[in-house]
């Protein structure tokens, strides 16, 4: 079992940027995929990004060269860097974790953490 707390999340102006972090429970941190969806209102679940157990990390389109995954295996914690950040950003962002990031979606989840952008 692993159980997952975002935090992190809030109200930025559009432009701005917000760091969110996942903790992790147990042993085997280091040995899952860990990944970032987020869901805005109306609309589908997305994955926004996602690393590795090496550290091999995907990015959605919508967020490349604004969002940054990282991982500190030490304190079973990822955290996710959101710069220039605009309104469509808007959503509840939801940490994930799995064996490899094609199963993220099905994976453990922890509870979201809300970001909103206004423009």
């Amino acid at each position: 079992q692993v159980q997952l707390v975002e935090s992190g999340g809030g109200l930025v102006q559009a432009g701005g940027s917000l760091r969110l972090s996942c903790a992790a429970s147990g042993r085997t941190f280091r040995s899952y995929a860990m990944g970032w969806f987020r869901q805005a209102p109306g609309k589908e679940r997305e994955l926004v990004t996602a690393i590795s157990s090496g550290s091999i990390t995907y990015y959605a389109d919508s967020v490349k060269g604004r969002f940054s995954i990282s991982r500190d295996n030490t304190r079973n914690t990822v955290h996710l860097q959101m710069n220039s950040l605009k309104p469509e950003d808007t959503a509840v962002y939801y940490c994930t974790a799995n064996s490899n990031i094609a199963t993220l979606g099905a994976g453990y989840w922890g509870q979201g953490t809300q970001v909103t952008v206004s423009s």
